[in-house]
């Protein structure tokens, strides 16, 4: 640990550090960067210093430091986001449609419709936190306000009222999921990436498993309760609950590496350094240094961007069958309450599924085969699911429906930061772009569940396998691409987003070079 002393005695050093970086980086703004101006790169002065053993002692303590600080929180904040979108679902069956007089195409225009709102708000609102830099004070600004807008939908008497309230919802919501992929990609490195992706989204898998028995209680001890139906209640008390921890979450966030205040000077040099080392090139330097139709521009441009857009869309339109969950698992002949009890042990294998997943593909640094494997189990699930009426092979179905999509789901997310890593504006712009294009699949999908199409929803359980087998395919043409552009870099020729042998910082992108992750 470096003494106050050696601090003082590299001030100078350290704004040498910050006018090389800002000048590193205003050169890749202009799409070129120099291999004079990459070998000058070097550590900064309190890291430089350090021995090896010192280093990895501090590098330790800093990721653990930072996965307390923010992994729980993000955690948290996400089960409530996917509550409070998806809490619809039980909603139905504690008595929403009867209520409001809906009929099956209101009830699935009232889901679909947020989908709307939350396409059109990620790619601004990612490009705006990557602007201001502060996503400790934007993201739980931000949940502050859908958990208002989700507790009002306790106040809709009428289809119209409902579809407006569910439109805002997602266009607030919006901002959370993109916001924290690229929020991650800022504090972790590529192979520190899949599990913390994981991590996080355990949140959306957790809250599918506590959404059935939350309601199912909800429905058991507050139905009638001062006048009101058990679902107004259930989205008064979701709603409620995800202000306060938005409140608490203003205390706990970091924001980057660059504007965390509780970082000491040490911990924040090697917070930055260990990105810039891991692919060769700066993270986010200063607001003044991000703009939005750059960073949009080149995410655009970029031929992997779309493959992963496929990739994820595809995922995502097999998974829709989640946001339908408790009616299809219905379908199996229990009581609501039962039905909605039964729809929690399908998330909770997928928890440990994806977990264990994104652990063994950090370790292994490998991606395809983590991602296409579970898909494999996906396309059986659906395959039983739309051939049969029996109980016992139609619920073994929906036991592998949620691991089988959502196992491989969390590794292709760190797949995109992985294979865009640089600049951030780009990284930020393509994960929201991926991320609201792939969420469009929901707007359709919410039409393929009818009441009518039960027990074994022919139809969407075809498109489901169908998507999910389009998206093995592009898995494999990716693999191919990032496999040719590796070839290229051995060969020491240049590739766009990478950095070749040689012209890398020192530290392990110099060593072996930078590489796509397959």
């Amino acid at each position: 640990m470096a003494s106050a002393g050696f601090q003082a005695d590299h001030e100078l050093g350290t704004d040498e550090y910050e006018k090389e970086s800002t000048r590193h980086v205003a050169e890749m703004g202009l799409g070129h960067v120099s291999t004079k101006s990459r070998r000058l790169r070097e550590a900064p002065p309190l890291v430089k210093d350090l021995t090896p053993e010192d280093r990895q002692r501090l590098e330790l303590a800093l990721v653990r430091k930072i996965d307390i600080r923010l992994l729980p929180m993000i955690v948290l904040m996400y089960i409530l986001n996917y509550l409070d979108r998806n809490n619809i679902a039980s909603a139905r069956l504690a008595g929403l449609e009867k209520e409001l007089k809906l009929t099956s195409v209101q009830y699935n225009t009232c889901v679909s419709i947020l989908f709307v709102g939350y396409l059109l708000m990620q790619i601004p609102s990612n490009l705006f936190l990557n602007k201001i830099g502060k996503p400790a004070i934007y993201l739980p600004t931000v949940m502050v306000v859908w958990g208002v807008i989700s507790a009002s939908t306790a106040a809709a008497q009428s289809f119209g009222g409902l579809v407006a309230i569910r439109f805002m919802l997602g266009f607030v919501e919006a901002a959370y999921f993109p916001g924290c992929l690229f929020y991650l990609s800022s504090w972790y490195t590529r192979k520190e990436l899949g599990f913390r992706t994981a991590i996080l989204y355990s949140g959306s898998l957790l809250s599918g498993a506590f959404s059935g028995l939350i309601a199912a209680g909800i429905v058991n001890g507050l139905n009638g309760h001062r006048g009101l139906l058990a679902w107004r209640w259930l989205f008064i008390i979701e709603g409620v609950i995800t202000v306060f921890i938005a409140l608490c979450a203003f205390f706990v966030l970091p924001n980057f590496p660059r504007t965390t205040t509780w970082l000491s000077e040490e911990e924040r040099q090697l917070a930055i350094w260990r990105l810039d080392e891991d692919i060769g090139e700066d993270d986010w330097l200063s607001s003044q240094q991000q703009t939005f139709g750059h960073g949009l521009k080149l995410a655009l441009t970029d031929i992997k961007m779309w493959i992963l857009m496929v990739i994820l869309f595809c995922i995502v339109a097999s998974g829709t069958v989640t946001n339908f969950f408790p009616t299809v698992v219905q379908t199996l002949g229990y009581s609501n309450i039962i039905s909605l009890v039964l729809t929690a042990p399908p998330y909770v294998l997928g928890v440990i599924t994806a977990f264990l997943n994104a652990w063994h593909a950090d370790r292994t640094g490998e991606r395809y085969f983590h991602i296409t494997l579970p898909l494999y189990v996906g396309v059986i699930a659906f395959i039983i699911a739309a051939s049969t009426t029996t109980t016992g092979p139609r619920y073994f179905s929906m036991m592998l429906m949620v691991p089988g999509v959502y196992t491989g789901y969390v590794v292709c997310l760190a797949w995109i930061s992985n294979t865009l890593p640089r600049p951030p504006a780009k990284r930020a712009a393509a994960l929201a772009a991926i991320n609201a294009v792939s969420n469009a699949s929901s707007i359709y999908s919410s039409y393929l569940y009818p009441t009518s199409a039960g027990p074994r929803y022919v139809v969407a359980m075809s498109v489901n396998c169908t998507t999910a087998f389009i998206a093995i395919v592009f898995s494999t043409v990716l693999r191919f691409v990032l496999v040719r552009l590796n070839k290229k870099l051995d060969r020491g020729e240049p590739v766009e987003g990478a950095i070749a042998e040689g012209e890398a910082v020192p530290g392990e992108a110099s060593k072996k070079g930078f590489r796509f992750l397959v």
